[in-house]
Parts: C-alpha cells; sequence; structure tokens
C-alpha cells in the first residue's frame, strides 16, 4: 500500500509540473498583462519598468524555474489588478467554490444512484420512464440554460429563492459556510442543482446499464435460486458489482464539479474561484490563471488517488498492483 502511494505521488508530480509548464506556456499568448494595468498617459518608459518588476522581460526558462519554485511553497505573487496576493485571493473563494461543489456531488449521488437504481430493476414502470426524460433534459440542455430556466421559474416566477450571490455567511477565521442559516441553503439550492444536475444524469445512466447487466449474470441467477430475498440480491450482491465503474465515473465527475463551475458561478454571481477565474482572464491576470489551473490539477490527481483506494476497499479481488487475485 505505501508503495502504492508512493509511486502515485510521484506521478501526480509529474502531471502537475507538466500542468504547470502547459499553462505557463499557453499564457505568454493571451496578452500584455501590463495593458491592462496602466492609463492611457502611461509612457512607454512607464511601461518597461512595469514588465521589469513583474519579471517578464526575464529568459522563459528563468520565469518557468521560478513559477515552479514559488509554486510549491504555494507562492503565486500578486495579482496584476487587485495587487494582492493570489493565494489570500483564492483562500477568500476557496470555501465558496468547495461549499457548492460538496452539495453538488451529494445531490448528484443521492439522487443519480437510487434513480439509476430503480431504472435497472423495473425498466419499464412508469417511473422509470419519468426518471429517463428527466436524464435526457440534463444530459441535453447546457449548464448554463438550466441556470436560467431555474432562475426564471423559482425566483422570478414564484419568488421562492434568491437568484444570486451567496447569503447567510458565517466566518470563522480563515473559512466561512453557508451551512449554518436557512438563507445560505436556501441561496445553495438553485446553483447546486444547476451543477450537479449534469452529473447526477450521467451517474444514475450508468448505474442503471450496469444494474440491468448485472442482473443478466449466472451468479445473481444462482443467488435468486438459493431462495435469497430480492433485497439481498439486489444491493448486497447486483449493486455492489456495480460500484467498480460507477466510483470511477463519480470521482472524475467530482473533480469536473470543481474544474467547471466557472459557468454557473457565472449565471448565479457565486462568489467563488471559478468567477474570479472568469474576471481574471478578463483583465489577463496570469498570476491568477495560473493558480487556479495548478489548483484543479491537484485536485483531479488527489481524487484519483482515493478513486484508486477505494476500488480495493470495493472488491478485494483487485490489487494494488493492478493483478487480480
Amino acid at each position: 500500500m505505501l508503495a502504492f502511494i508512493i509511486r502515485r505521488i510521484g506521478q501526480a508530480l509529474i502531471v502537475l509540473l507538466t500542468v504547470a509548464l502547459i499553462s505557463f506556456s499557453l499564457f505568454r499568448f493571451v496578452g500584455d498583462p501590463t495593458q491592462q494595468m496602466v492609463g492611457q498617459d502611461t509612457t512607454l518608459e512607464e511601461r518597461l519598468q512595469i514588465r521589469k518588476n513583474l519579471g517578464l522581460d526575464d529568459p522563459v526558462i528563468v520565469q518557468f524555474g521560478r513559477f515552479v519554485g514559488n509554486a510549491a511553497l504555494f507562492n503565486f505573487g500578486n495579482s496584476y489588478q487587485n495587487r494582492q496576493p493570489v493565494a489570500k485571493l483564492i483562500g477568500e473563494r476557496f470555501p465558496a467554490t468547495m461549499e457548492l461543489a460538496f452539495v453538488s456531488a451529494l445531490f448528484a449521488l443521492f439522487a443519480g444512484i437510487p434513480m439509476g437504481v430503480y431504472t435497472g430493476l423495473k425498466p419499464n414502470a412508469a417511473l422509470s420512464r419519468l426518471f429517463q426524460t428527466v436524464s435526457l433534459v440534463g444530459v441535453s440542455l447546457p449548464t448554463f440554460l438550466i441556470g436560467i430556466l431555474l432562475i426564471f421559474i423559482f425566483s422570478v416566477s414564484l419568488g421562492l429563492l434568491p437568484s444570486f450571490g451567496r447569503q447567510g455567511v458565517v466566518k470563522f477565521s480563515y473559512w466561512s459556510t453557508s451551512f449554518l442559516t436557512w438563507e445560505g441553503w436556501r441561496s445553495l439550492i438553485l446553483p447546486s442543482i444547476t451543477l450537479g444536475l449534469f452529473q447526477m444524469t450521467l451517474i444514475m445512466r450508468l448505474v442503471r446499464s450496469e444494474m440491468m447487466e448485472v442482473l443478466r449474470t449466472d451468479y445473481i441467477k444462482f443467488a435468486k435460486a438459493r431462495g435469497l430475498t430480492a433485497r439481498a440480491v439486489n444491493f448486497r450482491h447486483a449493486l455492489k458489482n456495480t460500484l467498480i465503474p460507477v466510483i470511477t465515473i463519480t470521482g472524475l465527475q467530482l473533480g469536473s464539479i470543481i474544474a467547471f463551475a466557472i459557468i454557473t458561478e457565472t449565471v448565479f454571481q457565486w462568489p467563488g474561484m471559478g468567477l474570479m477565474f472568469l474576471q481574471a482572464v478578463q483583465t489577463v491576470d496570469i498570476p491568477i490563471m495560473a493558480a487556479y489551473l495548478l489548483l484543479v490539477a491537484t485536485l483531479f490527481v488527489l481524487i484519483n488517488l482515493i478513486v484508486d483506494l477505494l476500488y480495493v476497499a470495493v472488491d478485494p479481488r483487485i490489487r494494488l498492483s493492478g493483478k487480480a487475485a
């Protein structure tokens, strides 16, 4: 187990270094950040001095080495626009994004898995057809359109839920949460459904297809022939053997929820990292963009490691070396 974790950490470092190189290379072509920091009356000499102060005149290899070394110390420099440390800005936005991602993931899991199991066990039932229709809507409609429709129905027409912003925030030192107030939960409902609906439909369809396939296998038929109850057959044997691909897709989708929260945060003006990243792109704030991509890549790597460890817990036949017992 320890050797496996060490090997995966080494692979993760290679992945993060590659992401750092790609992001650093791409951001060199998004524009000159000094153009967004100065006014029209700024002289050429002052512009050149700003570039020198930012280190943009150094050789590329020096800039990349400085970037990687500082990133390893969680030092991403100062924002070109806000003149504040990037780590501080991300720390202020990180709780909002993680809170939204956490609620969206719970919604996707606790709604998608039961719906998938039900549609797999009773594919011809009327409720199963309704679930299939909902899944088609979740897969077909883009995220921003779903968010706009939810705002129109529940905020504009019915006036039940807030249409934007993060409300009812309670701060604890460096962390802030909306879980402790009713207004906070109300402000979370619409964005979390918008962000988690696509993932919920994917999980539901995967569980349904895997459940229907497992139910046709011989060992399920033998379990029924032994006289086991339907609950034991469906949930103790069938459902457990569908969890391997479900864990894989779910882990990747959890990372996607964090990475692609940009659209949802923009529609609902949710003060998270995604909205900050979009604003940084508009103002060519390279330190914020690079730090955001590295943070997302780190979260993906950690999630993949957790998924690999869960494989062994779900199916003891799987060995960390990749060989089956």
